[in-house]
């Protein structure tokens, strides 16, 4: 009797990449082979080969956010080099504390590639340039990549870093996402662009070159009226995430471009970026810089919008800034408070190994003996009151 083959829904249950959707380059078709290659015997055997950043390019449609959108707009415009976005790059970072952290993240590993080589190879396949050219497109490991810029503008290296790279035959967005998942937590931002990423290839929807700004491409999927049938199931291995979790993460796309690229900056947590949009829209920007500013929780958004005056009728403009910048005082009862709170809700298997991070973070910092006394004070007043309360 002739086996039953198993049906395609059933194979994506069983693994995450049987449903596969490859990233297509816009405006042009992948090349079926990269110019001056050998003739291939088995089309199917990835190749590993070390090819110069200039050689190379991100996918503009990366999930996972990287380079800053006004540097990324001029360079995948062709107007400026991978190495001329990296000097931007560090330019900016200077005044920006968002960009400074991305920068230091990457010098560190630009650093590891100097002292223990390139452990893992950066995945992709050759695509067809504008000039006719054809390009290495990544679709793993943009870090590694703006990492070896980065170090090698910073350092002023005569010659071009080589990378190695892994040409793949199909590339896919579950791929990118899974990598990206493994590298580094990802923001808020980050986790909306990847479940976007993911919807859109599932439904065929490609980005295409004309696209400015790449949220435009992600919010597509914050339009799509029904969602193909078990597409949800299928993402939660992926995404470890539930449906619901998803849904809300994805909602944040709705905040405007500027908006979400410095939550993504700063690593803004998604339920404080959902309770400012629980808020006006006219105060939404003054209430992420207050939350950046002041590390706002979720529920000291609505205090710090009752601060902020309302745009009059019509106006269209910016609101005016909150009456006050918080006082390192309230700072510093709002973050003790909310340490109390998280703390409380914490596992209490997880309670020792939080307090062994603290201890060992405030002596690297050199606030250990500061916070000791701070922290006697402390119990000294919780302990008058704890006696007077019985």
């Amino acid at each position: 009797m002739t086996e039953r083959r198993p049906s395609r829904e059933e194979r994506s249950r069983k693994d995450p990449f049987a449903l596969v959707t490859p990233l297509v380059e816009p405006g042009a078709a992948p090349p079926k082979e990269k110019p001056e290659a050998k003739p291939r015997v088995e089309e199917a055997v990835e190749r590993i080969e070390r090819l110069m950043p200039s050689q190379m390019r991100p996918d503009r449609f990366q999930p996972r956010p990287i380079l800053p959108l006004e540097i990324a707009q001029r360079y995948f415009g062709g107007t400026i080099d991978c190495y001329a976005a990296a000097r931007e790059w560090l330019r900016m970072a200077e005044a920006d504390p968002g960009m400074r952290r991305q920068i230091q993240t990457l010098l560190a590993m630009g650093d590891s590639f100097t002292d223990h080589g390139q452990i893992k190879p950066i995945t992709g396949s050759w695509v067809a340039a504008r000039d006719a050219q054809y390009v290495f497109q990544i679709e793993t490991g943009e870090r590694r990549f703006w990492a070896a810029c980065i170090q090698y503008v910073r350092e002023k290296g005569e010659a071009e870093p080589r990378l190695r790279v892994e040409v793949v035959q199909r590339t896919s967005r579950q791929r990118q996402v899974l990598e990206n998942r493994h590298a580094e937590d990802p923001s808020a931002v980050g986790q909306a662009r990847e479940i976007a990423a993911l919807i859109l290839a599932e439904v065929g929807i490609q980005p295409v070159a004309d696209i400015a700004d790449p949220y435009e491409y992600f919010r597509q999927a914050l339009a799509i009226p029904r969602m193909p049938r078990g597409l949800w199931d299928k993402m939660v291995p992926v995404m470890q995430v539930s449906r619901q979790r998803m849904e809300q993460l994805l909602g944040i796309l709705s905040l405007p471009t500027p908006l979400l690229e410095k939550a993504n900056r700063y690593r803004v947590a998604e339920r404080v970026l959902r309770a400012i949009m629980a808020e006006s829209p006219d105060k939404w920007e003054t209430l992420l810089d207050a939350a950046i500013s002041n590390a706002l929780a979720a529920g000291e958004v609505e205090e710090a919008a009752l601060e902020i005056p309302a745009a009059p009728p019509g106006s269209g403009g910016s609101p005016p800034p909150v009456s006050r910048r918080m006082q390192p005082a309230d700072a510093a009862f709002r973050g003790i408070r909310g340490f109390a709170k998280a703390f409380a809700r914490a596992n209490p298997r997880s309670h020792q190994r939080v307090m062994d991070d603290l201890a060992d973070e405030l002596v690297v910092r050199g606030d250990a003996e500061a916070m000791l006394g701070l922290l006697e004070e402390l119990a000294q007043l919780l302990r008058v009151r704890v006696k007077r309360k019985r």
